[in-house]
């Protein structure tokens, strides 16, 4: 082996030539993400950050070797080749986990760059285990970005795809479609496709697979998506009949990683300020506007409620004015606790944020990141943006359990159900028949149910102003339900409004929208 700045901790898994090694880094857990450190950082030097992103078997693995293996300074006369991902074959679907693993590469300033290098990967997004993963995977990400010892900038995402790529699929597209939606709009310039089997050539198929599904990206003088090549034959067996071969594919792949980092250079960090306001954002609406469809739930129960009791007042009316007493069968709305699936995984901890004065689920499903209360997503400054109230994190839980509103048929008194509205009231204050309370009871609902819709409305404007792609695939579900709503409500500004960005979606978010649909049919499948 070369000599390298200090011993590096490996075992031998072929001869060769070359000699493949499997590194044996430094492996540590710091929140919900995993860190794979090779040598010790030095603060006085500088680091580049790659953000990688693509599906199972799309030669990523592939491309964090070679990128490790050129930042030490590896050369094809050094007969040698180092891994620090444990190559196994898997299917397309299948992926070995779903942490979010940040690699470092420190200690070999010089050799090739003048700097160290980070690669972010985010292994699993898009795989068979259903939407929930991918939302695990989002809220790590911004763990990631707004812990103090987490990534605070980023010089380049890369789009993995294969340069042999005639189309891209439909999970294809919703993996770079969800991914690049969780971004800043200052990041696209930083958005470079990043070939793997390569043969040389032109990549022709797969740029116009890129064009063809719109994906927001840094441009070359001709306007064509910046990419660069990487061939996946570093670590085969160089057997005297393609070694010739073999060196040509060599050299493609250091050549293009030449380019690649020419282009880092030429780029600046970009600060995470923004995604870190757009991970937010989407983790708020998501949950604002699953909160709103349990309200709307509750809401249109009670309206019902209400509607069986003054249908029942006016046809016992003779019976009322006599003061005579009688009963009412009511579908009377309640709430109770249902046990859910959840508990520790690993690093995180999977259940519903629910708030005990409001009896509401706060944050569900998809609140995994935060262990208390007080640190999930949905809190701003110790109280919750999204129950009723907006209590105090101490008024929450975050259990294996959340609120169902259901029905139960019970018979109810005069007596009753004049105790059950006019409850609220102040001793000194003239008490209303019961049909008129009832009727500002109905009153008060509709006003609910507009301010919850408004709310809402609110998170997907400020959205629409932060995020490179608005028409996400999770954003154009939350369009759909909100037009409807808002059309219900009258409010044709706004149903205006949200059609607008809903003519946005093009080609590629509907190709996602199919992917995630039959996803979601399938996870209910499975369930």
């Amino acid at each position: 082996i070369p000599p390298w700045p200090r011993p590096l901790p490996l075992f031998l898994i072929s001869s060769g030539p070359p000699a493949v090694y499997q590194l044996r880094p430094k492996l540590e857990k710091f929140e919900t993400l995993t860190r794979i450190t090779v040598g010790e950082k030095d603060i006085n030097k500088m680091n580049k950050t790659i953000l990688l992103v693509g599906e199972t078997g799309g030669g990523k693995s592939t491309l964090i070797n070679t990128l490790v293996n050129y930042t030490m300074g590896v050369k094809w006369e050094d007969q040698v080749w180092f891994q620090i991902v444990e190559e196994e074959e898997k299917s397309q679907t299948e992926s070995q986990t779903s942490d979010v693993i940040v690699y470092e590469i420190f200690g070999f300033e010089g050799k090739t760059l003048p700097y160290s290098l980070t690669i972010i990967d985010t292994p699993g997004y898009g795989d068979t285990r259903g939407i929930e993963q991918d939302d695990i995977i989002s809220e790590r990400l911004l763990v990631l970005f707004r812990s103090d010892d987490g990534i605070h900038e980023l010089n380049s995402v890369g789009l993995v795809m294969k340069a042999t790529d005639n189309r891209l699929s439909d999970r294809q597209r919703y993996i770079f479609n969800s991914m690049i939606s969780l971004f800043g709009k200052n990041l696209e310039k930083n958005i470079v496709a990043l070939m793997t089997h390569s043969d040389g050539m032109p990549p022709e198929n797969a740029l116009k697979a890129l064009e063809a599904a719109k994906i927001k990206c840094a441009r070359n003088e001709k306007n064509e998506p910046v990419y660069f090549l990487i061939d996946n034959q570093q670590s085969k067996e160089r057997k005297e009949e393609y070694e010739d071969s073999l060196k040509k594919s060599w050299d493609l792949t250091e050549c293009q990683m030449h380019y690649f980092v020419s282009f880092l250079g030429r780029c600046g960090p970009q600060r995470l300020m923004k995604t870190k306001k757009v991970l937010k954002k989407r983790v708020k609406l998501k949950a604002s506007i699953q909160n709103l469809q349990e309200k709307i739930k509750v809401t249109e129960l009670k309206q019902r409620e209400i509607r069986q009791i003054q249908v029942a007042l006016k046809t016992h009316e003779e019976i009322v004015k006599k003061n005579k007493k009688f009963i009412v069968e009511i579908d009377e709305v309640y709430k109770e606790k249902e046990n859910i699936k959840g508990g520790m995984w690993g690093c995180f901890y999977e259940g519903a944020l629910c708030c005990t004065v409001c009896e509401e689920n706060c944050h569900y499903p998809g609140c995994t990141a935060a262990w208390y209360p007080e640190h999930c997503q949905v809190m701003k400054d110790g109280r919750c943006t999204v129950c009723t109230r907006k209590c105090p994190a101490s008024k929450h839980v975050k259990y294996k359990w959340r609120y169902v509103t259901k029905t139960r048929r019970v018979t109810k008194t005069m007596e009753e159900m004049k105790a059950k509205y006019e409850r609220n009231k102040d001793e000194g204050q003239n008490k209303s028949s019961l049909l008129e309370n009832l009727e500002k009871e109905m009153m008060k609902l509709i006003a609910e149910r507009s301010k919850y819709l408004d709310e809402s409305y609110q998170h997907v404007v400020s959205l629409d102003e932060l995020a490179l792609k608005i028409d996400s695939v999770s954003t154009v579900v939350n369009l759909d339900f909100l037009i409807e709503k808002m059309k219900e409500e009258g409010d044709t500004e706004k149903v205006q409004k949200l059609e607008e960005m809903r003519c946005r979606v093009d080609e590629g978010t509907r190709a996602a929208l199919e992917y995630i649909q039959n996803k979601l049919t399938t996870s209910g499948k499975r369930s």
